[in-house]
């Protein structure tokens, strides 16, 4: 069996990733789970200088998942180049850095760092806020999806993939922009906005009031917008939301990713990717598929 797939040239050994910001670097999780096993490994967001994150609580449990308020923090550039990537080069994984930023200077520094590291791919996280335009994403409006694209590619000598936040009104525009600022993958969902209050002290649950959604409940919105976004553009998906288990990865692939990352699952189940890794060449063998790739995006009516 076959379950190697292609990411802009980039070849994974299976469908399955980490989604970043729940698997730190790698590191955090190694002895949990054989990094070698992984298609691939996604950092944790990092942008040009240290980030502090948001005040704390930034974590709260609702419904079929969990919201956060983390606020990218991380470590930086500096240390993360010294730190992370020689870590995770002792692995045969590919290796796939989330870059953040708050102005498209930001994510060039960023990028521009990363150009001579050891690193297969760059994800840019672009739900993050434009500081430059009063603090919308820079991934709800098309025009600057497109436009911050085509700037990072300019500087990026690894491929690029576009993180497509879902809270838009029509995913597809989206991913079209991308597609026309020269992204050659889109991955998506990221989390979706939402806020939890707690009834006895009414007070917001998180300090930032709003935080993202990430679990199972998302995961029939992710399918679908994953569905979508594969009628609408001609490169590679990423697909991602709610995936818990090797039924949830298989119905992304089949409305139309390339490749799967596995998020919010880590923290209940750490073997979460490997579970699912095993689950998917259980499912071909049960099945005759000789290769992965005959199901991405076989769903039929």
């Amino acid at each position: 069996m076959n379950t190697r797939v292609n990411l802009a040239g980039v070849l994974l050994k299976n469908p399955i990733m980490t989604a970043s910001g729940t698997f730190g670097s790698g590191q955090e999780y190694s002895e949990f789970v054989d990094l070698n096993k992984l298609g691939a490994v996604v950092t944790k967001g990092v942008a040009n200088v240290p980030w502090p994150g948001n005040p704390t609580p930034r974590v709260a449990e609702v419904y079929g998942g969990m919201l956060n308020a983390i606020g990218l923090q991380n470590p930086g550039i500096d240390v993360f180049v010294q730190r992370d990537i020689p870590f995770l080069t002792h692995y045969d994984t590919r290796i796939i850095v989330n870059v953040c930023g708050k102005t498209t200077s930001d994510y060039i520094e960023v990028v521009e760092r990363l150009a001579e590291q050891p690193v297969d791919m760059l994800e840019i996280n672009i739900s993050c806020p434009n500081v430059k335009e009063g603090g919308i994403a820079f991934g709800q409006n098309a025009a600057s999806v497109e436009e911050i694209t085509k700037e990072v590619k300019k500087y990026a000598r690894q491929p690029v993939i576009m993180k497509l936040s879902p809270n838009v009104t029509d995913i597809t525009e989206m991913a079209k922009a991308a597609e026309a600022g020269g992204a050659d993958v889109i991955s998506l969902i990221n989390t979706l906005t939402g806020m939890k209050i707690d009834v006895n002290r009414r007070k917001f649950a998180l300090a930032n009031r709003t935080g993202g959604m990430s679990g199972p409940a998302v995961h029939p919105i992710a399918v679908r917008m994953v569905y979508q976004a594969a009628q609408a553009v001609n490169i590679p998906i990423i697909g991602m939301g709610g995936v818990q288990s090797t039924e949830d990865a298989l119905e992304l692939i089949l409305a139309g990713a390339t490749a799967v990352s596995v998020g919010t699952a880590n923290f209940t189940n750490p073997t979460a990717t490997i579970d699912i890794i095993n689950g998917i060449q259980d499912y071909m063998e049960n099945n005759g598929v000789e290769d992965i790739n005959e199901l991405i995006g076989a769903v039929t009516d």
